[in-house]
């Protein structure tokens, strides 16, 4: 599956939904992918920061605990939680909670897709 992070706000939304629109009045195939729409390019930025792109493109090669994550990235633990809290909300990647044996659970963050795709347009 692929992810689409556009910042064409909601012209950009509507024109995208007309053409899958026309395409399945046509019986045409569509291949399935999730699109994350942003106002402009400044509230893209203002989830997509350098770090939190560093960890998406760690969780991309490998699903990982947000302790592992932190280590991996030699970053604070807490602010991890806070990134990973806030690309989740955003829909760029999902967690789901593991057994770790011996220990309770443990938060595991994956991608939600195996492509990303980010489009800005000034």
């Amino acid at each position: 599956m692929k992810l689409r992070i556009n910042t064409d706000g909601f012209e950009g939304y509507a024109k995208r939904a007309l053409e899958r629109a026309r395409k399945l009045d046509r019986r045409e195939a569509i291949k399935p992918e999730i699109t994350i729409t942003f106002e402009d390019p400044l509230a893209m930025v203002e989830v997509l920061t350098a770090e939190r792109l560093r960890l998406v493109q760690k969780v991309r090669t490998k699903s990982s605990s947000i302790t592992a994550l932190a280590a991996a990235l030699k970053r604070d633990p807490k602010s991890v939680r806070r990134d990973v809290l806030k690309l989740e909300r955003a829909g760029v990647v999902r967690t789901r909670e593991q057994i770790n044996p011996g220990h309770g659970r443990v938060k595991i963050v994956e991608p939600v897709a195996r492509e990303y795709r980010l489009t800005a347009v000034l």
